[in-house]
C-alpha cells in the first residue's frame, strides 16, 4: 500500500512540474530577429555570430536553442511584419532585435525607425520574451547630424523601454577594413567572434534570470 502511495506521489509531482523543469522539456529559445548582419551574408552560415552563439552556449553547458531569423535586406518594418508568426512558432524566452541598419542606409527618418523598434519590443514582451536590442553605427558619409540622430534612437529607446542594449554591434569591427568584406558594409568571417563578444556581456545576464511570466 505504501509503495502504491509513493508511486502515485511521484507521478503527481512530476506531472505538476512546470515545463522547463521536466527532463524531456525542450530547451528555451533565443530568437535573433535580424538582417544580413545576423544572416551571415557573404560567408558560411556556420561562421556567423549567431551560429557561434549556439556553440558558446553548448560549450558552457547552457541548454538553449538559438533560432536565426536573420533576413538579408530586412528593415525594422519588415521585422515587425515577420515577428508575430516567429513568436507564435518559437515562443522565445529571449528576443534579440538586430535591425535598423537597412533603414539607416536608406535614409529613413529616425522617428520611423524608433516607432518600429518600439512596437517590436512591445510585441516581444507581450509574448513573454525578454528583449535585447543591438545598436548600429552607419558609415560616416551619411553625415554627422543624421548619424547622431540615428544612433540616439537605440540609446533612447533602450532607456525608455528598460531593455538591455548592445551599444555597437560592430564595435571594433567596422573600423577595421581587414575584418570587413569587399563591399565595406558586411563583416567577414574573421569578424564574427568579435561581434559575438560584443553581444555576449549584455546577453549573458538574461540567461540566468527566471523566465518572464508566460514562458
Amino acid at each position: 500500500m505504501m509503495r502504491l502511495l509513493w508511486i502515485a506521489f511521484l507521478s503527481v509531482s512530476v506531472l505538476g512540474l512546470p515545463p522547463a523543469a521536466r527532463a524531456d522539456a525542450a530547451p528555451p529559445v533565443i530568437l535573433v530577429l535580424g538582417d544580413s548582419l545576423s544572416a551571415a551574408y557573404g560567408i558560411a552560415l556556420a561562421d556567423g555570430w549567431v551560429a557561434l552563439l549556439q556553440g558558446r552556449l553548448r560549450e558552457r553547458g547552457l541548454d538553449w536553442r538559438v533560432v536565426n531569423a536573420g533576413l538579408s535586406g530586412d528593415t525594422t518594418a519588415g521585422g515587425l511584419t515577420r515577428l508575430p508568426e516567429l513568436l507564435k512558432r518559437h515562443r522565445p524566452a529571449i528576443l534579440i532585435v538586430e535591425l535598423g541598419a537597412n533603414d539607416g542606409l536608406r535614409g529613413l527618418k529616425p522617428t520611423v525607425v524608433r516607432d518600429n523598434l518600439a512596437r517590436i519590443i512591445q510585441a516581444g514582451r507581450a509574448a513573454g520574451s525578454r528583449v535585447l536590442l543591438t545598436g548600429i553605427q552607419l558609415p560616416p558619409n551619411y553625415g554627422a547630424a543624421y548619424n547622431q540622430a540615428f544612433q540616439a534612437v537605440f540609446q533612447d529607446l533602450a532607456a525608455a523601454q528598460g531593455v538591455p542594449l548592445v551599444p555597437g554591434l560592430l564595435a571594433g569591427v567596422a573600423e577595421d577594413r581587414a575584418l570587413m568584406q569587399a563591399d565595406g558594409v558586411h563583416p567577414g568571417a574573421a569578424a564574427q567572434p568579435r561581434i559575438l563578444d560584443n553581444v555576449w556581456p549584455v546577453l549573458e545576464p538574461l540567461l540566468v534570470t527566471d523566465p518572464p511570466a508566460g514562458n
